[in-house]
C-alpha cells in the first residue's frame, strides 16, 4: 500500500509539473462598491482596482447564495443549494459535501501544495483531507479585542487605538505571503479568505479618513420601492427591522461610512497579496482570482445585509488574471455565477474536473470577453425562492408563486416591477423554464 501511494504521490508531483500557481482570494460581503465597478463613487478600492486592471473583471458576476454558508459550500463543492439541499446559514454545510469532493481537493489530488487562511467556507471550518495546510488561528482575534457584532453598524461604537494586525485578516496575508515567497517545484494553490467588509463595521480609524462622516452620500433609493413589490419580497426585506432602527437613530450614514472603511482595509491587504506576487519568483505563472460570496443592502428597498434576491445582495466582485488566457483591462459583461469558479480553476489548470459539478467553465470569456454566452447567472435563497439574471433582466420567482421582473437597462436600480405587465408574459415563462422542477427539501428552519 505504501508504495502504491508513493507511486500516486510522484505521479501526482509529475502531472503538476508545468502547470500554473493559483492564489484565490475571497472576499466576504464585499457587494459592487469598489472602484471599477463604478456603483458607488464613495468607495476607495485602489489595490482591487489594479488587479482589476491586470486582467478580466466580470461586471455583472452574481453568487449562486446570498448567505455565507451555502454560498460558500456551492462554489466551493460544485453542487447548487437545490441539489445539496443547504439553503441557508446554520446547514452545517460538511453535511453536504463529503472529503475529496471540494475544489482544493482536485488540486491536492493533482500534486499541488495546497494551502488556505481565513474564511474559504463558513467560520473557517474545512475538510482537513482536502489541504496539505491550513492556518491555525488560534491565539488571533477576528475582529480586534472587545469588538462586538453590531459596533460600526446599528451602534456608533469605535475603536480608536485598533491596529492593522489586530485582525485576522492580516494575519492570514502574511500566512499566504510567507507561502507563495516559497520557490519550489511543486505549484500552489493558496486560498486566502478575507473576512472584511462583514459585521462589526469595525476597522482601524486611518480608514475613516477619506470617508468623513458629512460628505457620505446615502446609496440610490426610493421610500415607495417596496410598494409594487408582493408580500414574499418584503417579507425578505424586513424594513421593520434594520431599517427602521437606522432611520430611527439616525445611523444610516454611519454605516454607510463604517462599510466604506471596512473595504478599504481589505483593499489594503489584497494590496499586500498582489505587491507579494509581484515580488515572488512565480509572478508569471500565477492565476489570481478575487470573488466575494455574496453582494450586501445598505437601505435599499428598505433592506439590510444579504439574505434577498435583488442586485444589490447577489452582484458581487470577480476579477480573473490568468497568465497566457486573459488580457489586461479587459472587461465582460456576459452574466455569471460563482458556480464558474470550480470548473474554470480546473481548466486553466488542466485538471479532471469532477462529475458532479453544476458550473459553467468561463473560460472561453476569459480568453474573449465578447464571446456568445448563453448561460444567465441564477441565484437561491431558500427552497423555490430564485432570481435569474440575463443580460438585460432580473426575474425573481418566489416559492409562492409571487414575482419581479426588472429591465437593467432603463431600471438599474429595479425601481420598477414589470411581472404584472402583459407584455412580459413571453419573457417571464422563457425564465422560469431555465428554474429546477425538482428541489431537495430545507433541513432545517431559517436561520436568523
Amino acid at each position: 500500500m505504501r508504495t502504491l501511494a508513493f507511486l500516486l504521490l510522484t505521479a501526482g508531483f509529475a502531472l503538476a509539473a508545468g502547470r500554473p500557481n493559483v492564489l484565490m482570494i475571497a472576499v466576504d460581503d464585499l457587494n459592487h462598491w469598489v472602484g471599477h465597478l463604478e456603483r458607488n463613487p464613495q468607495t476607495r478600492t485602489p489595490n482591487i482596482d489594479r488587479l482589476a486592471a491586470m486582467g478580466t473583471t466580470f461586471t455583472s458576476a452574481y453568487c449562486a447564495v446570498p448567505a455565507c454558508e451555502p454560498s460558500r459550500v456551492a462554489l466551493m463543492g460544485g453542487r447548487r443549494p437545490w441539489t445539496t439541499g443547504c439553503y441557508y446559514n446554520g446547514d452545517s454545510w460538511k453535511r453536504f459535501q463529503k472529503p475529496g469532493e471540494g475544489l482544493s481537493a482536485q488540486f491536492l489530488k493533482a500534486g499541488y501544495r495546497v494551502a488556505g487562511a481565513g474564511k474559504i467556507y463558513h467560520s473557517m471550518g474545512y475538510h482537513p483531507e482536502e489541504w496539505t495546510e491550513y492556518i491555525d488561528a488560534s491565539g488571533m482575534t477576528l475582529n480586534g479585542k472587545g469588538v462586538s457584532k453590531y459596533d460600526g453598524y446599528l451602534n456608533r461604537k469605535t475603536f480608536p487605538d485598533l491596529k492593522d494586525d489586530d485582525l485576522l485578516d492580516w494575519h492570514a496575508v502574511d500566512y499566504c505571503i510567507e507561502r507563495m515567497m516559497k520557490e519550489d517545484e511543486q505549484p500552489f494553490f493558496l486560498a486566502c479568505g478575507l473576512y472584511k467588509p462583514h459585521l462589526p463595521f469595525v476597522a482601524p480609524r486611518k480608514y475613516y479618513d477619506d470617508f468623513p462622516l458629512k460628505k457620505v452620500k446615502l446609496p440610490p433609493h426610493r421610500d415607495d420601492d417596496l410598494d409594487d413589490v408582493p408580500p414574499a419580497g418584503v417579507k425578505m426585506a424586513k424594513p421593520q427591522a434594520d431599517h427602521a432602527k437606522m432611520v430611527k437613530n439616525n445611523q444610516w450614514k454611519v454605516a454607510i461610512q463604517s462599510y466604506l472603511a471596512t473595504i478599504s482595509y481589505t483593499d489594503m491587504n489584497v494590496g499586500r497579496l498582489l505587491d507579494a506576487l509581484e515580488k515572488s519568483p512565480h509572478r508569471d505563472n500565477t492565476i489570481v482570482v478575487l470573488w466575494s460570496d455574496h453582494g450586501w443592502s445598505l437601505g435599499e428597498k428598505k433592506h439590510w445585509r444579504k439574505f434577498a434576491l435583488w442586485e444589490e445582495p447577489t452582484r458581487t466582485v470577480f476579477i480573473w488574471s490568468a497568465p497566457g488566457v486573459t488580457k489586461a483591462g479587459t472587461k465582460c459583461d456576459r452574466p455569471v455565477d460563482l458556480m464558474s469558479v470550480y470548473p474554470t480553476l480546473c481548466s486553466l489548470a488542466s485538471i479532471e474536473k469532477p462529475s458532479h459539478l453544476e458550473g459553467q467553465d468561463i473560460t472561453p470569456l476569459l480568453r474573449d470577453p465578447g464571446a456568445t454566452w448563453e448561460h444567465p447567472a441564477i441565484t437561491t435563497h431558500g427552497r423555490g425562492n430564485h432570481a435569474v439574471r440575463s443580460g438585460s433582466h432580473r426575474y425573481i420567482r418566489y416559492a409562492n408563486g409571487d414575482r419581479e421582473l426588472y429591465d437593467h437597462r432603463d431600471d438599474p436600480y429595479e425601481w420598477t416591477n414589470l411581472a404584472k405587465n402583459k407584455e412580459s408574459a413571453k419573457l417571464i415563462k422563457e425564465f422560469d423554464a431555465l428554474l429546477p422542477e425538482k428541489e431537495a427539501s430545507e433541513s432545517r428552519k431559517k436561520s436568523k
